[in-house]
């Protein structure tokens, strides 16, 4: 009852080309031993319930036993040794059962080292060959058969006893290693070879190690007496803390008459009291050879080391104790004077020797002033700016534009960058003194547009009034050397007066734009900077502060806490007494005013935008709703108001751009951002038709 498995063993087979009964080891029905039968397990068994449920391979992925091993090796046919004995790694893996048996090299062995046996299944010696070693076969102090060749386990590495301990096995103490007589007997030999007395040993490679890429570097000069124009030659030395050595280059004026030479002195060790008598080659070296025997026995006699170095040329060095600023030092006959060095040679002279005092030698006179450029005047021939490129060089090129202030201040999106006042003539002419214009400063390149603004019934075409250019500010002297003034950003504010070619100008109002612009960069316009005109106000106004209040008081009988801006300013005027412009008492009006919220009227402006995307058949709305949706990664269903435009004008939404950006705006949040499933579904003239009768009053946010 609930068996599941019926299939029978295959007992009969061939073996060698014979048929026989194979079927001594094999289950029975459904894979169930038969009476009396006691199948062997294939493979190493584990205890169950321990450890992981998954399977070997995975389990015991990259777990290995690694025994410390050896074994015996017989030498025929040799007196010096009769067995050799072999260290050895056996290595069991555990994911598949599988065995390999490394030797390590041994310097001079001699014989093929390396992999004695490649990792695979090793059947057990016979009679029991037709099964495999597990790790029930494997302790320490135990021998193994692999391949008719014992092994002696004498001990296993740390993980290799935790994994046997918990797997139940009892361990046998280590076994200690035994010595291989032979190559005892050769390590004496070697032993014996050896001098009783160490050789001096030349070793730079510390202090290469420690001080590679790391240089000293001085400013010298060379005061050269076979010079004709006796003028200091300035060099400078390069000393290197690898290996004690100096190289020395020179800096070779403009125009000196002298070839560049890639160095001065080239690297190498720099001896103090040179130039010396040349020696033979072969006489300068780091050790002393003698022959003991001399040529007449063997082939080539026998040499030694000389302790005394009889006949060694001793040379002494510059070494970086004898360089310090201030020092004359012996450059093969020339004298050459320390004068400076750089910082990273004298944080290495304060910390290794301790010296504090780096200062510099004058070695040098001071270099004369450049002489001041002078100019001729202006001829009056083109513009100031290309008349003075001609004077730079012989070749004369066009006057360069500041590039980079072009394209920080040209036209952006919404930002346009062009400051914009209202101005009346300044004069006594009953015809000119209504005659309003604007005047448009262009940021980017710091021209002035003035435009005159067309009037019913007055005589006078509007239109035009100066073309587009920089102007110079008035009462220069035309013929002169230095450059014009040109009226810039900061001489136009509301309450200004200005002269364009002749004409006086009165500043008296600007745009929304202007105002802001100015207030944003209030350091650079100081008639919008609240704080400085505070500071003034402040000064002036302490004096009288208490007629101040009573002033205040009297212009609010109903103590609503505010006034008129007319009122404020006559007051400002009153108190001030001509030190405040125009354009300074508006920037206190508008910071400290209070200003009405204009309404909306939103399903009016949803009504007029799904207007105009049904003339124009747009009616893209489902993959709109899906691009704004991949744009937010946070899926919080809101994005920015500058995300939002461009996602609308790459789908090429045949909308203004001031209607989109009131539309954005009208669905942003307390945080300004724009939720955009209800702008998408308020576009939506499809499904959300909306009339344009119905309308509703929306503050402004």
């Amino acid at each position: 009852i609930g068996k599941e498995k019926f299939h029978k063993s295959q007992h009969w087979g061939y073996c060698n080309n014979v048929a026989m009964l194979v079927g001594e080891d094999k289950p029975g029905i459904g894979g169930e031993p038969l009476p009396g039968q006691k199948l062997k397990p294939k493979c190493s068994v584990f205890p169950e319930g321990v450890g992981s449920d998954a399977p070997a391979w995975l389990a015991f992925d990259k777990q290995v036993l690694s025994f410390d091993a050896y074994f015996e090796e017989e030498v025929p046919d040799k007196i010096q040794e009769l067995y050799r004995i072999r260290h050895c790694k056996i290595y069991f893996y555990l994911e598949d059962d599988t065995i390999q048996v490394i030797e390590p090299q041994v310097e001079n062995s001699g014989i093929t080292q390396g992999t004695i046996i490649r990792r695979h299944r090793i059947p057990l010696p016979p009679p029991h060959e037709d099964q495999f070693y597990t790790i029930d076969h494997f302790n320490i102090n135990i021998e193994v058969i692999l391949y008719a060749r014992r092994y002696k386990i004498i001990d296993c590495d740390q993980f290799t006893k935790k994994f046997l301990r918990k797997m139940g096995v009892r361990l046998n103490p280590p076994s200690g290693r035994p010595d291989d007589p032979y190559t005892k007997q050769r390590q004496k030999i070697l032993d014996s070879m050896k001098p009783l007395r160490p050789y001096e040993r030349i070793d730079t490679l510390k202090q290469f190690l420690e001080h590679d890429r790391r240089v000293l570097r001085f400013f010298c000069v060379w005061h050269d007496p076979e010079s004709t124009s006796h003028d200091p030659r300035e060099l400078v030395l390069h000393y290197y803390l690898s290996d004690d050595t100096i190289d020395i280059k020179e800096i070779i004026p403009v125009n000196s008459g002298r070839d560049a030479v890639p160095l001065f002195l080239r690297r190498d060790k720099l001896p103090k009291y040179a130039p010396t008598g040349l020696y033979q080659p072969g006489a300068i070296t780091s050790r002393t050879v003698l022959n003991v025997f001399g040529k007449s026995v063997g082939n080539g006699g026998r040499y030694i080391l000389d302790n005394r170095k009889t006949g060694a040329v001793h040379q002494e060095f510059y070494r970086d104790i004898d360089l310090k600023i201030g020092a004359v030092i012996n450059v093969w006959g020339r004298k050459i004077i320390l004068c400076d060095c750089d910082e990273f040679t004298k944080e290495y002279y304060r910390t290794k020797y301790g010296i504090e005092d780096f200062t510099p030698v004058p070695c040098k006179a001071s270099p004369p002033p450049k002489p001041e450029k002078t100019f001729p005047p202006y001829t009056g021939f083109g513009s100031e700016e290309d008349s003075l490129c001609s004077c730079m060089g012989l070749l004369p090129k066009p006057p360069q534009k500041d590039f980079k202030k072009f394209m920080e201040k040209d036209r952006s999106a919404t930002e346009s960058n062009i400051l914009r006042f209202l101005a009346k003539l300044v004069t006594d002419s009953p015809i000119d003194k209504d005659r309003k214009f604007i005047i448009s400063y262009f940021l980017s390149d710091d021209t002035i547009s003035v435009f005159e603004q067309i009037q019913r019934n007055t005589g006078i075409l509007g239109g035009k009034f100066l073309e587009r250019g920089r102007i110079k500010k008035p009462g220069q002297e035309l013929f002169k050397s230095e450059p014009s003034e040109y009226f810039k950003a900061q001489d136009l504010f509301v309450g200004a007066r200005v002269c364009f070619h002749g004409h006086n100008f009165l500043l008296v109002d600007a745009d929304e734009y202007t105002f802001n612009y100015m207030e944003k960069h209030a350091n650079e316009f100081s008639v919008a900077d609240v704080g400085v005109i505070r500071k003034k106000l402040k000064g002036i106004a302490e004096p009288s502060s208490q007629d101040i209040r009573q002033m205040f008081a009297a212009t609010d009988p109903e103590h609503m806490k505010v006034i008129e801006y007319d009122l404020f300013r006559n007051l400002i005027v009153s108190i001030a007494d001509g030190v405040f412009s125009e354009h300074e008492i508006m920037t206190l009006g508008r910071y400290y005013g209070v200003r009405d919220e204009d309404e909306m009227d939103l399903h009016f402006l949803l009504a007029v935008a799904q207007e105009q995307l049904k003339k124009k058949s747009f009616e893209n709305f489902e993959q709109l709703s899906a691009v704004f949706i991949y744009n937010d990664r946070e899926k919080c269903g809101v994005l920015p108001r500058e995300k939002c435009r461009t996602i609308c004008k790459s789908f090429k939404l045949p909308l203004a751009d001031d209607d989109l950006q009131a539309l954005l705006t009208m669905f942003e949040d307390d945080h300004k951002q724009v939720e955009y499933k209800k702008f998408v579904d308020g576009l939506n003239w499809r499904e959300n038709q909306i009339p344009a009768f119905q309308t509703i009053k929306v503050p402004l946010k």
